[in-house]
Order: C-alpha cells, then structure tokens, then sequence
C-alpha cells in the first residue's frame, strides 16, 4: 500500500512556491484549482504571510469532456471561480495537489485567460503522478510517483486543516476525454 505524507509534502511545496515568488514583495498571485488546489493555495498564502487571499479557479466550464460530465461532475463546481485581484500582467503561480493528464491544468489556464492576459503562468503541485496526455510540466513537485491508471491519489483536507492522502480505484471513464 503507497503511504504518502502530505504534511511533509506540503512542507517541500511551500519551500518550492516560497522560492517561485521571489523577493519581496510579491511579485506572483497564488490561485489554486478547485478543490485541493484551493486548500493548498489558501494555506500557501497565509503560511507564507502574503497579503489578501489566493484566488480559486474551476475548470468545469472549460474540460475537453464537459459534454458528457456537464455541471454536475463530481466537486467541480462553475462558480468556484474567485479571483481577488486583476490578472493582467500579473505572475500567476497555480497550485493543484495531483498532476497526472494535464488535461485539468488546460482547462484551468482556459478559465484563466477569460479573465485577462497573465504576464506569465508557473505551475506548482503537491504530487505528480505521470501519465501525461498534454505537454504540461510543472515547475515545482513535492513528490513525483507512478501510480497505476487504475488508482486514483486524492488529498483530503481534516478539520484541523491538516493534509492527508488516499489511494482508491479510479472512477471508470465515462466519454470522452
């Protein structure tokens, strides 16, 4: 059974965003993927004593398989999409707990642009677990693992806010995607 430690994980992630940012003040915007990467994103900015909030960004309306999930897909939600602050020409560093496809990353940058035009957009993630099916890299990984197409690596969020993860059969494909 894969044991992984999120809150070690985190640790290195916050270390690794710590140093995306650059010197002070903040040149880059925290906005993490609805919903891990929120939570992520939201401990990130007040450990890392940034001023305001992170923003949060949905994919749902943007997913290359939203015909056949629609608006009810799971915990992605349209309306989780909170931007605090203006965009443009701003360095965007978007935070996900797990990057496997890169087909959520896609959506997300999607969603992104319909805001404005970024100066430029870094990808920083809690696990990447391979298995790529678009050209998306990101720069900072607290962990890189191979996990079998058939498992599935889920962050859970206690009431503590501390992190942990699961491993569980992945749901079967319902379209295309």
């Amino acid at each position: 059974m894969l044991e992984l430690d999120a809150e070690a994980l985190y640790a290195d992630l916050r270390e690794g965003v710590r140093r995306l940012l650059g010197p002070e003040p903040p040149g880059s915007l925290l906005v993490g993927i609805w919903t891990g990467g929120a939570w992520l994103a939201e401990r990130l900015q007040r450990d890392l004593g940034l001023p305001g909030a992170a923003g949060v960004i949905s994919s749902t309306l943007h997913r290359d398989d939203f015909g056949s999930r629609g608006l009810a897909a799971g915990k992605a939600r349209s309306d989780a999409t909170q931007l605090p602050f203006a965009i443009d020409g701003r360095h965007i560093v978007l935070v996900d707990d797990v990057l496997y496809t890169g087909r959520t990353v896609r959506a997300v940058i999607n969603e992104l642009y319909d805001f404005g035009r970024p100066a430029s957009v870094t990808l920083a993630v809690l696990v990447d677990r391979g298995g790529r099916e678009l050209p998306i890299e990101a720069a900072v990984a607290a962990a890189r693992l191979a996990l079998p197409a058939a498992q599935k690596l889920t962050l859970a969020r206690e009431p503590d806010g501390r992190f942990s993860f699961t491993v569980k059969p992945a749901a079967p494909a319902t379209g295309a995607a």
